[in-house]
């Protein structure tokens, strides 16, 4: 597992870390039962505060993709692990909307409708 976190990016670093445990997530890359790297190790690391790699475990739990246990660490849950599926079927409609010459916009927006709706 490799996070990288740009600090020039207007994304807030505790997002970066997050969306790249999500993107290990969704592909597959972290499964069910697997622990995350400490977030002391995770701050070190990347060299930002611990706080703000607390901050993005605390999201991904708030999302239901990990537990988080005093003394046991962060661990992907079976819902977070079930992603993995997902994450085929979303890189399928990518590539389905970029064939079709639809744009990343208007797919977001399609998107979003749909889960509106549902």
């Amino acid at each position: 597992m490799l996070i990288r976190v740009d600090p020039q990016s207007s994304v807030p670093l505790f997002a970066q870390i997050a969306d790249a445990l999500r993107a290990d997530i969704t592909a597959g890359r972290l499964s069910d039962g697997e622990r995350l790297p400490a977030a002391r190790e995770v701050a070190d690391a990347l060299r930002v505060n611990l706080h703000t790699v607390l901050h993005a475990y605390q999201d991904l739990r708030d999302e239901g993709l990990v537990d988080l246990r005093r003394g046991r660490g962060a661990v992907v849950t079976p819902a977070g692990a079930a992603l993995a599926g997902l994450g085929a079927e979303i890189t399928a409609l990518v590539d389905r909307a970029r064939s079709l010459g639809v744009s990343p916009d208007t797919l977001s927006a399609l998107v979003k409708e749909a889960a509106r709706d549902h």
